[in-house]
Order: C-alpha cells, then sequence, then structure tokens
C-alpha cells in the first residue's frame, strides 16, 4: 500500500517517541530496583524495604536450608507458606554486604512455593518475609557458613 512522505514522517516520529519512552521507564526501573541491591546493613535494609513495618514472627512460613553450608556461594533454599494472599518475597542474608538477596512477586491465588540459590558471605541469620494482605510475616533460620561466597 502507497504511503506519503507525511504518514511515513509521522510513523517514524510515533515510533521514536514510544522508543524514547520505553527506553527512559527502563532507566528509571533500573535505579529504583539498584536502590534496594546496594550495600547497607542488614538494619538500613530494613527500614528501606519496610518503612514503619511491623514484621510479626510466624510457623506458618516454612524455610528448608541447610543448617551448615559447606560452600557459602552455593546455599539452596526453598519457602512454602501457608498464609493466605502471599503476594510478596523478600530473602535476606544478615551479615551480606548486599543483604536483600531476592524478591519475589507473586499471584495471590497461587499455592506459595519458592526455591532458590544464594550467596552468603558468613554464618549469620536468612531472613525471610512474606507481605500477604498488606501484613508482613518473618521466618528466621542460622546457616552457618564453613567457606564464604561473596568473595570470601
Amino acid at each position: 500500500m502507497p504511503t506519503t512522505r507525511r504518514d511515513f514522517i509521522t510513523r517514524m516520529l510515533t515510533l521514536a517517541g514510544y522508543t524514547l519512552t520505553f527506553a527512559f521507564s527502563k532507566t528509571a526501573l533500573a535505579n529504583w530496583i539498584a536502590e534496594d541491591y546496594r550495600r547497607q546493613t542488614i538494619d538500613s535494609s530494613l527500614k528501606q524495604l519496610f518503612p514503619e513495618q511491623v514484621l510479626l514472627a510466624t510457623n506458618k512460613i516454612h524455610l528448608k536450608l541447610p543448617r551448615i553450608a559447606e560452600n557459602g556461594s552455593v546455599v539452596p533454599i526453598t519457602i512454602t507458606s501457608t498464609i493466605e494472599n502471599a503476594d510478596t518475597i523478600y530473602i535476606l542474608s544478615e551479615k551480606n554486604p548486599v543483604p536483600l538477596v531476592a524478591k519475589f512477586s507473586l499471584n495471590p491465588a497461587l499455592e506459595t512455593y519458592i526455591g532458590a540459590r544464594f550467596k552468603m558471605q558468613e554464618t549469620c541469620d536468612v531472613i525471610v518475609v512474606l507481605r500477604a494482605d498488606n501484613q508482613y510475616y518473618q521466618a528466621r533460620q542460622k546457616v552457618k557458613v564453613t567457606l564464604g561466597g561473596c568473595g570470601g
């Protein structure tokens, strides 16, 4: 189908506008995510991620972690929960240079089950925080690391 020069220019400008919008939104998203994953202490990380929130201890979050991790560069974790409407799970390692290990967004209608592997620098608590119905629940487990995985 023949197009005029004016149609061609209009389509190219529209395409350029969409491209710039997409590029800038990706950059903003990357900066937002980078703010969560930066070097800081566990206390400042918790304050940043959960400002003015009470993290309720619960036994409804089940962690499957090794008690002793022979190599801190590969620590497996499995998280299951019976808490209804869970929509976000955070995994934090207390003594890592970057405490936030992972953040998962979940469909609240599905059963909560996550399996992952992550790095730990040294022996410390692994903290899992689950958000459901705007309430925050936490579970902790200590893992002994014999060989560090974060450059140690």
